[in-house]
C-alpha cells in the first residue's frame, strides 16, 4: 500500500472506539495484575497499525505524538521492548507524551496508553482528516 496523506472519519472514529473498548475491559477485570503492560503495549502496536501507512511528509519528524507511537511499536516489535530512536525522527523525552528516555523498558499502564492514544488522535485528526 502507498503511503497516505489522510484517513476517513470512519477510520478514525474506529480507531477512538476500539481504545475506548479496551480500557473498558481492563477496567473490568477485578485483578489485573501482570496483564496490564501486555495488554496496553499490544494495544499500542494495535493503534499504530491503523495508521501504519502515513506519509512522513503529513507527519513530519519532531516528537509528536504520532511519531512518539511509531518509536514505541518499532521498539516494542523490533527492539525486545527496549524504547530505541531512529535517524529519522527527532525524539527529546522531556517533550513526549509519556517521557520515556532511550533504553527505557516499554511496559504501558492504562493510564499512559489512555494519555498516549488520546494524543495520537487528535493529532491524526487535526493532521489527516
Amino acid at each position: 500500500m502507498l503511503g497516505r496523506k489522510d484517513f476517513t472519519r470512519e477510520e478514525l472514529d474506529a480507531a477512538k472506539a476500539c481504545v475506548d473498548q479496551q480500557l473498558a475491559a481492563f477496567r473490568s477485570v477485578q485483578r489485573p495484575g501482570d496483564l496490564e503492560p501486555v495488554l496496553f503495549n499490544t494495544a499500542a502496536l494495535a493503534l499504530d497499525r491503523r495508521f501504519v501507512h502515513r506519509v512522513r511528509m503529513v507527519t513530519g519528524k519532531d516528537g509528536t505524538p504520532l511519531n512518539e507511537l511509531e518509536l514505541i511499536a518499532d521498539s516494542l516489535m523490533n527492539n525486545g521492548g527496549v524504547l530505541r530512536g531512529n535517524t529519522v525522527i527527532k525524539y527529546v523525552p522531556e517533550q513526549s507524551v509519556l517521557e520515556l528516555k532511550i533504553g527505557d523498558r516499554i511496559a504501558l499502564t492504562a493510564a499512559q496508553f489512555q494519555e498516549l492514544a488520546a494524543a495520537v488522535l487528535a493529532e491524526v485528526e487535526q493532521k489527516y482528516t
